[in-house]
């Protein structure tokens, strides 16, 4: 159900914990899937050690901006989508057409959490329109975010997919909108690893605050307990079913998650699909066009997770931006352990605020669960990723079982970008590991804190790693092995963006100081 409210009402902030109005009983409501489907179908090395003294020293001073420009350029690319007012403004479309259209609802799967005041559930959710654009002109905007090809020269089924993606990016957001949900027992669990259908939990909450200028609503309240069962009370996750009043749009899951246990914080891209981000023209045909694909065998590396240790939480975060959601949650729930998920909002909109989400996104969930353990798993092309998973250890050294991260920079050719290992200097080894396959994470024993797999040799430097010519900053190896994951740099015959970036900067450096 969707309210206008007065515009004095949003200077309400949008991020507190507020109770709900008092909650009735749910309505009976027929099954539905727990995602709703998009409108249109889915069919698918050694460092060289003869450079001159204070060379290496000066490529690390010169390489911090060099860095930050070059991985706000690709954050670039991810993060300059259409708000709703640019949208509107550019298919010319007045107050009167947009307000005609349906309302609808994107509604990321949530996590909830056990107070003593009882169960409290993140509910976050993107209110909007979605206007009607004719394909010829959804053809030209879907040809904005490629690369050296057009939906025109695609198979059908890509261009479908690159069209049907770029719909849901040319959306309205309907800001000062108020929404109804309802609560029902999940008919089946919903993810691997002990998750049950609670015996209650049904219920109707009028979330108490409107949505914000970007039509997004996040934050916590508190549910009606009957039929629940106290998350200190029990190991296992409890899943309910979320229905968004008046749309049949607004459909996910949400997961209440025990106070003690063990939670997976998972990035998406590189790691659990390929997607070849450091390579904008691969990394949007693969994000936009083509289908979906999982990297290698980690499906089975998570289904065994799944299986072999009690009562897991997935929990899903990606930078991806909000309303390019859907085929994500797609993805994952047709190859991996079903469960909660996080995305950029739409008010971290630029690039800078790109940059510093992840860290944002992974200090709320730290701070909602202080009792249970967390193993965070990416790769090494996120420079945000290599600075907040070992900075999250640092701030919560208690709550860190495991960091597990693809040296990409090994293992796919198009990857010349560096990496910053610095962070892990002070880490214990046996909390951490770079690897090449998912086969490399087999046989661990996660549950008690062995994270390290002793044959994947790492060869730390504990500075910039992968930078041409086998050279690397830092101050040494972090461990007794010397070759492997951390040391191959270059790989391919071709020295690529950053191959070429390294030589022109050594260059000036050498001939600069002689």
């Amino acid at each position: 159900m969707f309210q206008s409210l007065s515009f004095a009402v949003i200077a309400i902030l949008p991020f507190i914990s507020a109770s709900p109005a008092p909650l009735g009983p749910a309505a009976a409501l027929p099954e539905q899937p727990l995602i709703t489907p998009p409108p249109v179908a889915w069919t698918p090395t050694k460092t060289t050690n003869n450079v001159k003294r204070g060379i290496v020293s000066d490529i690390e001073s010169d390489l911090s901006s060099l860095l930050a420009s070059a991985s706000s350029d690709i954050a670039a690319v991810f993060s300059d989508f259409p708000a709703g007012a640019d949208v509107q403004s550019s298919l010319g479309l007045n107050d009167s057409q947009v307000a005609a259209l349906p309302t609808q609802v994107l509604n990321l799967p949530g996590y909830g959490n056990y107070t003593n005041q009882g169960w409290n559930l993140r509910f976050r959710a993107m209110v909007y329109k979605q206007p009607d654009i004719s394909q010829s002109k959804l053809n030209d905007l879907a040809n904005g975010f490629l690369i050296g090809t057009s939906v025109q020269s695609l198979p059908p089924a890509e261009s479908s997919q690159a069209v049907n993606l770029t719909a849901e990016i040319y959306v309205i957001q309907q800001k000062n909108q108020n929404i109804t949900f309802s609560l029902a027992p999940a008919p089946i669990a919903g993810v691997d690893g002990g998750a049950v259908t609670p015996g209650g939990g049904s219920q109707s909450i009028d979330y108490p605050i409107p949505t914000t200028e970007e039509g997004d609503v996040d934050g916590f309240v508190q549910i009606n307990n009957a039929g629940l069962t106290p998350g200190n009370a029990t190991s296992q996750i409890q899943v309910l079913n979320e229905y968004v009043q008046g749309t049949d749009t607004g459909n996910a899951s949400a997961y209440l998650v025990p106070d003690k246990g063990m939670t997976v914080i998972s990035d998406i891209d590189d790691i659990l699909r390929i997607t070849q981000i450091y390579d904008p023209s691969n990394g949007l045909l693969n994000t936009f066009a083509k289908p979906f694909v999982p990297w290698m065998n980690m499906p089975e590396i998570y289904l065994n997770w799944s299986t072999s240790l009690t009562d897991l939480h997935f929990h899903y975060l990606t930078t991806t931006p909000e309303q390019a959601t859907r085929p994500y949650m797609s993805f994952i729930y047709a190859n991996y352990p079903l469960g909660s998920f996080d995305t950029r909002p739409l008010n971290f909109s630029n690039t800078a605020a790109t940059l510093s989400i992840r860290k944002y996104l992974l200090e709320r969930i730290f701070q909602t669960f202080p009792q249970r353990k967390f193993i965070l798993i990416a790769d090494t092309s996120n420079s945000d990723v290599m600075r907040d998973y070992p900075l999250m250890a640092t701030e919560f050294p208690n709550q860190v079982q495991c960091i597990f991260l693809r040296n990409t920079t090994a293992t796919d050719p198009l990857d010349q970008f560096p990496y910053d290992t610095s962070g892990f200097q002070s880490l214990n080894q046996q909390s951490y590991m770079f690897f090449l396959v998912p086969d490399d994470l087999k046989n661990l024993d996660v549950a008690n804190g062995h994270c390290y797999n002793a044959s994947i040799k790492q060869n730390l430097t504990f500075g910039y790693q992968g930078l041409p010519f086998g050279l690397s900053t830092g101050s040494g190896n972090g461990s007794s092995n010397s070759t492997g994951s951390g040391s191959k740099v270059a790989p391919g015959g071709s020295m690529g963006l950053w191959g070429w970036a390294g030589l022109a900067l050594l260059g000036s450096l050498v001939f600069g100081a002689l």
